[in-house]
């Protein structure tokens, strides 16, 4: 039996979901504004989604923005955890 295959992306693909989770702080949510700004120019701040987790250690930035490539993906994944400040991005 083979193995299910994750489905295609096809690119540029708008309003693509990426949800950055990262300690609880002041400025955590404008550190990773400031990432995907550098990856999206056209990225909406407005659109930010915050949900604190129930103990309020962490939160989750949830966020579409306009996917060009992989490679596009993978720098931004490696440019947020860079800053040492998050946990994962999904």
């Amino acid at each position: 039996m083979s193995e299910p295959q994750a489905p295609k992306i096809e690119f540029p693909c708008a309003n693509y979901p990426v949800k950055v989770i990262g300690e609880a702080a002041d400025d955590f949510s404008q550190v990773v504004v400031e990432i995907l700004k550098r990856h999206d120019p056209e990225f909406d701040p407005a659109c930010v989604n915050l949900r604190p987790s129930s103990n309020g250690r962490f939160v989750s930035v949830q966020v579409r923005i306009l996917a060009t490539g992989e490679e596009q993906l993978k720098q931004l994944h490696d440019d947020l955890r860079a800053t040492g400040r998050v946990h994962m991005v999904l």
